[in-house]
């Protein structure tokens, strides 16, 4: 996967809010959203990256976005791990069990010696197009707060055309709308 790219079709088994749920591409439609891979339950810096999104959790639906956390592991595997954890136990978003991999692989973050999926974190729009894509090394955790700048800096742009936000940009900062007239002042 790649920016700008469509996600491609997927249908899997996650477990949310103490139910097990189908959930597939077509589900991505008409609102933004974020996929969490991260490489497998029951971890180190898995959970408090998870956690971490769990905390802010609030402020992204109030964006309109879903978080989809997923990893190689089961849906029942995800399920024992929220019973057991007090840090896992407050997601409230679907944890997606991808255990083929099939996920993992559409976007390009699968370990295939390891069967595990790198930390990649995926922004998709409302048409189901990648628009932010961050992947980091296994002992590199993730920041939400980053991941809500993000988010809104990519709904900013696609709400208004022609403006960009510059490096830094934080919601009501100001943006740049490219040419030629700045082409070399900046």
């Amino acid at each position: 996967m790649y920016i700008n790219t469509e996600v491609k079709p997927f249908q899997a088994t996650a477990f949310h809010n103490g139910n097990f749920i189908e959930v597939s591409d077509a589900d991505l439609k008409g609102k933004w959203s974020v996929f969490f891979f991260y490489p497998a339950d029951f971890t180190f810096v898995c959970p408090t990256e998870l956690g971490d999104v769990a905390d802010h959790y609030e402020e992204f639906k109030k964006l309109g976005v879903e978080i989809y956390s997923v990893s190689t592991d089961t849906h029942f595997t995800h399920k024992a791990w929220h019973d057991s954890s007090e840090t896992i136990g407050k997601i409230q978003y679907p944890m997606i069990g991808d255990p083929t991999g099939t996920i993992t692989r559409n976007f390009g973050v699968m370990r295939e010696n390891q069967g595990l999926a790198d930390r990649g974190t995926f922004v998709v729009d409302p048409d189901g197009i990648i628009q932010a894509i961050e992947i980091t090394a296994e002992g590199i955790g993730r920041d939400a707060q980053d991941l809500l700048r993000k988010v809104k800096a990519a709904q900013y742009v696609a709400a208004h055309p022609g403006e960009v936000c510059p490096a830094k940009w934080k919601e009501g900062e100001a943006t740049l709308a490219p040419s030629l007239d700045l082409v070399g002042k900046i």
